[in-house]
């Protein structure tokens, strides 16, 4: 049985799943060039089945998630969700109908019409798919909470665990908690979307002056840079009570908006960030305590946007009655696409299990492509040439001190850049740091950047390496203080950081880390997303190009042929 995922939401994308294989899997931003696009994902439907070959009539079965009022709504009137887009993004001048429109988009998740709501939502996807060629499909739909459920708990090779999802707001919830045994999930608890710590930290995000849904890890990481304040004198964490398996909001989500306005008032904004960081950390590990003790489930599977947070994840995974901690690598709503086709799949197939050993689900370029688009694509003082052993080639290249934008094989499904579609440099340098930040990606200079490591370094390097280590840079690490100075360029200014920590050493990403450990004694590199601050992740070598184009970076390497600026 061949099934399709859709989400038409934030961050629009699909998956096609066949038996227990994740087939295909992408995002519409990484096609549109739009980032986070909210579009229903028509380029990823269309690029996805002809990548595998495939017919709209060898698809049986079509998912998708969240029938909530405004969902609903932006499906019937598709202009309202690109005008909120458009708004969120600072795509357009603010007016002062804005907060008014941000109001009632929060206040209209909270509204759930069932079973009108469900229909309608139905009626308009079946549209769109019939519109695109679809026939003779069962759609099918789920809730919002169960898809980022499933996805967390089928791909985290556990046979049982404690499942949480804790978000914004989906299906007018903010949060589950889930058993997952004998192959079957059973929800327990849910969090009202009212009671939201993800719409608590939206609002943190955009009174920062930053866009939400999009910029909180980097609220996370201006925190680091604040005078701390004493837990008993932040005024943020009266806003949450957590008792049992319960979470209480102090006020509305409005409510809460002009709370916080009114305490930013007398911080920093650094400090702020840090009471709205330590409020997250201190109430969730409060109720993932709660919740072992109630279950006595030591293995814990997070999913939803609020557990992208890599600091409330490390102190979850080193909570003592804790024994191992996974968290889905596309955890925001960009995963509901897959996380809807496995609800799908469990329900017709029982298939409750996936071998999630990486996640490069997209499209790989072979090195016939790459020559030709080298042609069409000629860029000025540039030259190229194909290299057999490209990994000794660019190790030696990052050795000596300079920045390498690296594509390799199949696209990385997720926000995180895990060695196929990545810029990569030395790891000790402060100065490479701040020319990436600054001068090539153009982002914030408090911005930190991420290692990969070879799992051997990992094993030398970090100080809380508890559980299964973690591939998909979703877990923050202590590094040992007789370290720091060997990853100066890739850890935060309390000596944290976020791995991406490689198991498998047969790669071409781990060979070339075989061959800088070689050269540098150590198996870490810095690793972040090939893009511009703002831009998706790059997908075709085309893309590449072009962004290599726009930045003073030396060194292209697409598959076997390396670009370099003359």
């Amino acid at each position: 049985m061949l099934i399709l995922g859709i989400w038409d939401g934030h961050d629009s994308g699909i998956s096609i799943l066949k038996d227990n294989k994740i087939l295909f899997s992408i995002n519409e931003e990484r096609l549109s060039r739009r980032k986070l696009d909210i579009s229903f994902p028509e380029k990823s439907i269309e690029y996805s089945l002809n990548y595998l070959g495939l017919k709209k009539e060898n698809v049986e079965v079509i998912a998708f998630s969240t029938s909530e009022f405004a969902k609903t709504l932006w499906r019937i009137f598709p202009f309202l969700k690109e005008n909120y887009y458009l708004l969120r993004r600072r795509k357009k001048d603010y007016s002062s109908l804005d907060s008014f429109k941000r109001g009632f988009k929060y206040k209209a998740t909270e509204l759930q019409l069932d079973p009108l709501s469900r229909n309608i939502s139905k009626f308009v996807i079946n549209k769109k798919l019939k519109k695109l060629g679809f026939r003779n499909y069962k759609l099918l739909m789920y809730d919002h909470h169960l898809c980022h459920a499933a996805s967390t708990a089928f791909t985290s090779a556990f046979k049982k665990a404690l499942v949480i999802t804790i978000d914004g707001i989906g299906d007018t919830l903010s949060g589950t908690i889930n058993t997952f045994e004998n192959n079957k999930l059973e929800r327990i608890k849910t969090i009202s979307g009212k009671n939201s710590f993800g719409i608590f930290f939206e609002h943190v995000t955009n009174l920062l002056n930053m866009r939400e849904l999009e910029d909180e890890g980097k609220v996370m990481a201006l925190a680091n840079y604040a005078l701390k304040i004493k837990d008993e004198e932040n005024p943020l964490l009266d806003f949450f009570k957590v008792e049992g398996l319960n979470v209480k909001a102090k006020y509305d989500s409005l409510r809460t908006y002009k709370e916080l306005k009114r305490i930013l008032w007398k911080y920093p904004s650094e400090q702020f960030a840090y009471m709205a960081q330590r409020t997250l950390e201190i109430k969730i590990t409060e109720l993932v305590r709660n919740a072992v003790k109630e279950t006595g489930l030591s293995r814990i599977c997070l999913s939803g946007g609020t557990c992208s947070n890599i600091k409330v994840n490390m102190l979850i995974k080193n909570l003592p009655e804790v024994n191992d901690v996974y968290v889905f690598p596309h955890m925001g709503d960009g995963g509901l696409a897959m996380g809807s086709a496995m609800v799908a799949n469990y329900e017709s197939n029982g298939i409750s299990e996936y071998d999630f050993k990486d996640t490069y689900f997209g499209p790989q370029f072979s090195n016939d492509y790459i020559k030709e688009a080298l042609e069409r694509n000629k860029l000025k003082n540039t030259k190229y040439k194909y290299v057999k052993e490209i990994e000794k080639e660019v190790a030696r290249i990052i050795f000596e001190g300079n920045i390498v934008f690296w594509l390799q094989g199949r696209m990385e499904y997720g926000p995180r850049a895990l060695g196929n579609r990545s810029i990569l440099a030395p790891p000790h340098s402060e100065e490479i740091k701040n020319e990436l930040n600054l001068v090539q990606k153009k982002r914030v200079w408090y911005q930190p950047f991420c290692p990969t490591m070879l799992l051997d370094d990992a094993k030398e390097f970090l100080e809380d390496l508890k559980g299964t280590p973690n591939k998909f840079m979703a877990m923050g690490y202590m590094v040992k203080k007789d370290k720091q100075k060997l990853m100066k360029g890739v850890i935060n200014i309390d000596g944290s950081c976020r791995p991406q920590i490689i198991t498998d050493y047969d790669s071409r990403y781990a060979r070339l880390l075989l061959e800088y450990k070689k050269l540098s004694g150590i198996g870490i590199l810095l690793n972040t997303s090939f893009n511009l601050h703002g831009e998706p992740l790059v997908c075709s070598p085309e893309d590449a190009l072009n962004t290599f184009s726009r930045t003073e970076a030396k060194y292209l390497i697409l598959e076997n042929y390396l670009v370099s600026k003359t």
